[in-house]
């Protein structure tokens, strides 16, 4: 892979750890694309690999090897996409149940990246060829909205949002059993199941803090339709949470009760990302977005009342 040499002296009694002085060196790199080269051993002080959280004292000599732009292999499909907000640093896009959001093993067309490619040419790159402009996720099989951003800027804008619990994500779902609290707080580490390795699971090994906020909506007789927030967001968090708590989503293939679970015989569990509020990264606007509720939850919903 052909690449290219840079080399840089640090300026006299500068005090900055590596990671942050490289991020302002000429080509505007971001932070996370600065620490891939530092753990991928192309950035060198005085010839020898350190950490990003070196400290740099002045008067050394940075090198970086920057690799040559890869060729992006994900093929651009034309894939209906409903496009709620969208300018020149970011979309907000309403994802369907069943559709997966970037390209993986076993999924290499019909995801969302692969409709993006297709609607737009400009995606950021901190994530890589195989998730441009993605900067969250949800599940396959949950419904509801995303940011996309546009441009590195507006990518590290919003995760960093993410990182400091800024940004408001709201979501309806229907568990199964009536909860008896109005609202409350599951306070919950989860990590990868020591067994099941497809599942997560509330663990105190190797696992990372996790909060969900809940408040009830509507009680039915077997079923509570519940809005969640989250504080952190884990992979599977909501799904995962709820189990532990008694009350699995409902129509979830995956946790609780699996296929006895889904008595409405839908496509996954009803859970929908409803709202979505961030900050703009270029202009500090404060912007919020709601999106319905699908069709199929909404009929659930008006067959249970």
């Amino acid at each position: 892979m052909n690449e290219e040499r840079l080399e840089y002296v640090v300026p006299e009694a500068i005090d900055q750890r590596l990671d942050g002085y490289c991020c302002t060196l000429p080509g505007d790199y971001s932070r996370e694309y600065i620490k891939r080269l530092i753990k991928n051993r192309a950035v060198l002080v005085n010839g020898e690999v350190k950490k990003a959280s070196h400290h740099l004292k002045g008067g050394e000599l940075i090198s970086l090897k920057i690799p040559e732009p890869q060729e992006c292999r994900i093929l651009a499909e034309n894939i209906p996409l409903e496009i709620v907000y969208e300018d020149d640093d970011l979309l907000v896009v309403n994802k369907p149940q069943g559709m997966v959001v970037h390209p993986a093993p076993g999924n290499r067309s019909g995801t969302l990246v692969n409709g993006l490619m297709h609607y737009t040419k400009s995606l950021s790159t901190i994530n890589g060829i195989m998730r441009p402009g993605i900067i969250h996720r949800i599940d396959k099989d949950t419904s509801g909205l995303l940011m996309v951003a546009k441009n590195d800027l507006a990518h590290q804008s919003l995760s960093q949002q993410l990182k400091d619990h800024t940004i408001l994500r709201q979501y309806y779902g229907l568990v199964k059993g009536v909860v008896k609290s109005n609202r409350g707080k599951v306070d919950m580490p989860i990590g990868r199941h020591p067994i099941d390795r497809i599942k997560m699971a509330v663990t105190p090994k190797n696992s990372k803090e996790a909060i969900t906020h809940f408040e009830v909506i509507e009680r039915f007789a077997r079923y509570t339709l519940v809005c969640f927030r989250l504080e952190t967001g884990r992979t599977h968090q909501i799904r995962v949470h709820m189990e532990n708590i008694g009350h699995p989503i409902a129509g979830d293939p995956l946790y609780g009760l699996g296929d006895k679970n889904n008595l409405f015989r839908t496509q996954g569990q009803c859970l929908h990302a409803q709202t979505l509020g961030f900050v703009h990264p270029r202009t500090g606007e404060n912007l919020l977005f709601e999106a319905p509720l699908p069709e199929e939850f909404q009929t659930i919903l008006d067959s249970l009342k």
